[in-house]
């Protein structure tokens, strides 16, 4: 999708960003993405991420990372080191009229800037301060930075993902720093309904802790049940089968059969329909408690399978069922395009699509990342 002229559900929302590396950027991505103006400020080093390569590419003399381009869109760009009392009070100056304040300086940066919500709360009472934070202010972990690979170790994320055979395993994507990234742009709409009500703006926490708590479901529910410790199920369901990645003569694919009204589509499919009427199979429950002897029978049927004719098959039957990609083979899924989840800006720009869809006003992506910002003019002319 090309850049449209269209105005987002957010438009006239003013955002500052001062956030770096990730939850905080994918944020303000979210909000720029439907119609925010987002000013993104870095400090004069620039975002970490800036340098988190290779891949590196050079627009404009500039080097720059792939990590920084996937996460900076549709913001413009300025530098200024809030360190110094010029720059803190050029922010002062950028807040007037905004609406948001995006931050995740750790805990107590801030309030020792003067620049906590406390304080700015007092000038800018219809401001939305959103932080994302690693564990919150306070608690027995509060004031910590928080890093996405040790959140999933501490809240149970890697313990549920991984095989016998591999152990537990950290999930391939920074899932809790994006699970934390969403929760702060819904925090931050709630707190913009809210204030059309009372007309005050208040402070929005999202903390990388209480995201990696959130995503344990199943495993939650299922321990609060019955108290037992999560096994490590590899790619199966632990509640439900089957629901788990098969060989084929081919390649592999993954099943996910939730109810017996698709496990009798499937077994019928594949010319075995006794394997529905099975006594052991023939309920949800009897197929998750008889799990092995129903892998072992699947496997049998599905080893002279095409695994991915076979998968287009299932999905167009009512089965739910996949070939298991690559992300250079999804992103050119040709599904992909047509939901309009690659985009382009200008001749340098490739990222990924909002997943958001609205009739009305949709995502619109008018501004590459800012790769190169430039100094604050308020900060030029307080050097003057």
């Amino acid at each position: 999708m090309s850049e449209t002229n269209h105005a987002g559900a957010l438009a006239g929302i003013r955002v500052i960003d001062l956030s770096r590396i990730l939850g905080g950027p994918y944020c303000g991505q979210i909000l720029g993405d439907h119609g925010a103006d987002v000013l993104k400020i870095e400090p004069p080093q620039g975002d970490d991420t800036r340098a988190w390569g290779p891949p590196f590419t050079e627009i404009d003399g500039v080097r720059v990372a792939s990590y920084y381009l996937g996460l900076n869109r549709n913001k413009r760009g300025i530098r200024l080191d809030l360190a110094s009392e010029p720059g803190r009070a050029a922010l002062i100056t950028l807040l007037e009229g905004a609406d948001v304040l995006i931050e995740n300086f750790k805990t107590g940066t801030m309030e020792k800037w003067g620049l906590g919500y406390d304080t700015l709360s007092q000038r800018f009472p219809r401001l939305i301060h959103c932080r994302v934070s690693g564990f919150g202010a306070d608690g027995p972990l509060g004031g910590l930075a928080g890093y996405d690979a040790a959140v999933q170790a501490m809240t149970g994320i890697m313990s549920v993902n991984g095989s016998p055979e591999s152990g537990p395993l950290r999930v391939g994507l920074p899932a809790v720093d994006l699970v934390t990234g969403l929760n702060a742009a819904f925090g931050v709409l709630l707190a913009l309904q809210e204030r059309a009500r009372s007309g005050k703006g208040q402070f929005v926490e999202a903390s990388l802790y209480d995201g990696g708590l959130s995503l344990l479901h199943p495993h939650a529910a299922n321990w609060f049940l019955d108290g037992e410790e999560p096994r490590l199920t590899g790619n199966a369901h632990p509640n439900i089968y089957p629901y788990d990645a098969f060989p084929t003569r081919t390649e592999a694919i993954f099943l996910a059969v939730g109810n017996d009204r698709q496990f009798e589509r499937f077994c019928k499919y594949l010319g075995h329909p006794e394997l529905a009427q099975d006594a052991r199979y023939q309920t949800a429950g009897g197929r998750s408690s008889h799990r092995a002897e129903l892998r072992a029978e699947l496997v049998r049927v599905l080893a002279d399978q095409d695994g991915p004719a076979l998968a287009e098959a299932l999905i167009r039957e009512g089965v739910p069922c996949a070939p298991i990609l690559t992300v250079s083979a999804a992103l050119q899924h040709p599904h992909t395009a047509h939901r309009e989840m690659v985009v382009h800006i200008g001749p340098h720009y490739t990222g990924v699509g909002a997943p958001i869809k609205l009739s009305r006003t949709p995502a619109t992506y008018r501004l590459a990342p800012p790769v190169r910002s430039e100094e604050s003019p308020v900060t030029k002319e307080s050097h003057a």
